[in-house]
């Protein structure tokens, strides 16, 4: 018999105020049986090494995983979405994908260390979603440097999901993809309404009046007047 599992909310390490996903928690459900699976995920991300715990878990899990995506898979829970033998998204569901990130202090070296480990787990990031798309690892580090938003139509189209839910089982048997599809990418918008806003507020020059020059004659007449008013 299928089991369904539900991933909704924050991924964590551990579970602070009871509405997070922890890598034990998840384990815990998922080893509570056996047979295929069906993983619904709703999810904003959380942390990486939590999220790459439960990928882990999914890739290694003994039957078939189907993934579906209800609401969002953002960040770190696109990353477990990479998992499923098959993934399906709801036509109003979204999914992004960008660069990871972190807090850190200290010197040059400090910062250098952190840089170096970002880097590292961009790396990792991107070995999941080339698996499932098959995408050039450039043309995905350049779609996480943008900071990507896909709907459902372009996250098929990309690779990163294989259908479109559709209402009954006879529907989804033929799955085609519309032309029309909606990638957004914060990065190039925010880009834009900077330089439109730049271009708004760029204060023009007055043109620099030509000096009035006076004819010589014109100033005798004025001085031959002021003469007869004495």
């Amino acid at each position: 018999m299928e089991r369904t599992l539900f991933l909704n909310g924050t991924i964590a390490e551990e579970s602070w105020y009871d509405d997070e996903i922890s890598p034990q928690m998840f384990k815990d459900e998922l080893n509570s049986g056996s047979g295929d699976i069906t993983v619904w995920i709703n999810s904003p991300g959380g942390d990486c090494v939590a999220a790459a715990q439960i990928y882990n878990m999914l890739m290694d899990y003994k039957g078939n995983v189907t993934v579906k995506i209800d609401g969002i898979a953002a960040s770190a829970a696109s990353v477990i979405a990479m998992a499923g033998t098959k993934v399906l998204v709801s036509p109003v569901s979204m999914l992004m994908i960008h660069n990871p990130a972190t807090v850190a202090f200290g010197d040059t070296a400090e910062m250098e260390k952190a840089i170096s480990m970002l880097n590292e787990v961009k790396e990792s990031i991107i070995n999941a979603y080339e698996i499932k798309t098959g995408l050039s690892r450039a043309k995905l580090s350049h779609l996480m440097d943008a900071e990507t938003w896909m709907d459902a139509n372009k996250a098929v189209e990309l690779g990163f999901a294989d259908e479109i839910m559709k209402r009954s089982d006879e529907d989804a048997a033929d799955i085609s993809v519309p032309e029309a599809s909606m990638l957004f990418s914060e990065a190039k918008v925010t880009g834009s309404l900077m330089d439109k806003i730049a271009a708004k507020c760029r204060i023009q020059q007055k043109p620099t009046e030509p000096e009035t020059k006076i004819k010589a004659d014109s100033l005798m007449e004025r001085l031959n007047l002021l003469k007869n008013w004495r």
